[in-house]
């Protein structure tokens, strides 16, 4: 038995010629930003100035926005010299062989699905609040989680959203991506709106002390705004159909994470001066601020940009999570149905809609908290494989890598999956606990079928 045995570049280049070539530079970075900008504009600037880090947030998010970029250039050079589906799992196939590269689609399996549910399950309740000043109100029964002593069954509104999504995107990517750069650029623009709005009414008295908690708050802060930042790796998973994919991927990938940190602080630095940091500890800090300073009208239109926000996000992960499971279907190790692709917009429908229905059962039955706890442990697995590959990855003459290449290697490689391990032991005991349960029954399924089914073993 070779569970380290490996994938060729080449096999799986001719495998995904299939998929139209469409998306552009531009394309990405509003796949990255519609997947890294959710609601955690809204709501971390705040919420971690008044527990951690005070006005010093912005430096929060500057440090993780550092820390962000050594894992993204590693993903814009691996993206560029294998520009195929599947993200860190191919790169894992190819690298590190092939049961390296089972554990880390099934990791982000784990991060794409329940990030998405999580979204799914916070959109609904931000929609239930939006409609409320309309008398709009749906039986309490059918609107969040399980809990029965409660009497609450099922959120319908989550499950719907999931699937009017998936509806958008089995039209194709074409179509999915015009729509989802509209929303960006709508979210876009209410943000910046308040950004202008907003700073005529800082009081520079609320900066001070600028380090409440000194510097080690600022570090906390970091760590807990990193993950504000994750979902620009989805962009990964579209290379695939991306046209020029050596100069494209790159660009999208760290453009995407400039301009969201960008307006991460941005927001920042306005919220901070606008409300004195004590007082920002409130489930809608920024939507607060703006009523503190008589701007209703402004902070119900941040109620709509929170929702339209929340949707490119869940549009990204769907995306990026079919295209996994297509993947890895593709080399056998999930039935091979799921990576067939449709006739008519070349995508993989079966695959496409397999994950919108676990997602929407996990959005409709899980409340936010029991599935946000959970999404760390599997991006940080990835980021950390992905950053150490840089190493094997230069030293492999048959690999094309005559594109992007990330600077300051050996040391900024090494730097960035030794971060993203500390990381991993900041999580929580129970974190741990269920990742080891998933990841218990991957390696089961792994051994029972996918090494059986891999289309390695006709080689």
């Amino acid at each position: 038995m070779n569970i380290f045995r490996k994938e060729s570049i080449n096999k799986y280049l001719a495998q995904d010629h299939k998929f139209s070539k469409t998306l552009t530079a531009k394309d990405l970075i509003s796949l990255g930003v519609g997947a890294v900008i959710g609601t955690g504009i809204f709501i971390l600037p705040g919420t971690v100035a008044a527990n951690y880090a005070g006005p010093g947030v912005t430096l929060s998010f500057l440090l993780a926005a550092l820390v962000c970029v050594l894992s993204a250039m590693s993903y814009a050079e691996f993206s560029s010299t294998m520009p195929v589906a599947g993200s860190a799992y191919s790169y894992g196939n190819i690298i590190y062989g092939e049961i390296i590269g089972w554990i880390l689609g099934w990791a982000l399996i784990w991060e794409y699905m329940l990030a998405v549910a999580a979204v799914a399950a916070g959109w609904s309740s931000y929609f239930q609040s939006f409609l409320a000043p309309f008398n709009i109100k749906l039986p309490a029964a059918f609107v969040s989680s399980f809990n029965p002593s409660k009497g609450t069954y099922v959120d319908i509104i989550a499950i719907g959203i999931v699937l009017l999504i998936t509806l958008l995107l089995s039209r194709g990517m074409r179509d999915s991506v015009k729509i989802n750069n509209f929303a960006v650029i709508l979210k876009i623009a209410i943000i910046v709106l308040f950004i202008i709005v907003g700073a005529n009414f800082i009081k520079p008295a609320n900066y001070q002390p600028f380090l409440p908690y000194h510097f080690s708050g600022v570090i906390k802060g970091a760590t807990t705004v990193f993950f504000a930042f994750l979902g620009f790796d989805c962009v990964s998973s579209s290379a695939a159909e991306v046209k020029n994919p050596q100069k494209n991927m790159p660009l999208g990938i760290i453009g995407t994470l400039l301009i969201a940190t960008l307006f991460y602080m941005g927001v920042s630095i306005v919220l901070t001066g606008m409300v004195n940091y004590k007082a920002l500890d409130v489930a809608n800090p920024v939507a607060f601020a703006l009523q503190f300073a008589h701007q209703d009208w402004i902070a119900q239109l941040l109620s709509f940009g929170a929702l339209v926000g929340m949707a490119t996000m869940m549009l990204t992960m769907i995306y990026a999570s079919s295209r996994l499971v297509y993947a890895m279907a593709r080399d056998g190790l999930l039935p091979q149905s799921l990576a067939k692709l449709s006739t008519k917009n070349k995508t993989p429908q079966l695959s496409l809609w397999v994950v919108a229905i676990v997602i929407s059962l996990g959005a409709g039955v899980f409340s936010v908290d029991q599935l946000t706890s959970l999404v760390n442990f599997g991006t940080l697995l990835a980021f950390t494989f992905v950053s150490f590959g840089i190493l094997p990855l230069r030293k492999r003459k048959d690999l094309p890598n005559n594109g992007y290449q990330m600077p300051g290697y050996p040391v900024l490689p090494i730097l960035s999956g030794l971060i993203c391990l500390y990381l991993l032991t900041q999580l929580n005991i129970d974190v741990y606990i269920m990742a080891a349960i998933w990841f218990s029954l991957g390696i089961i399924i792994y051994f029972l079928y996918g090494y059986k089914h891999s289309l390695l073993n006709k080689n």
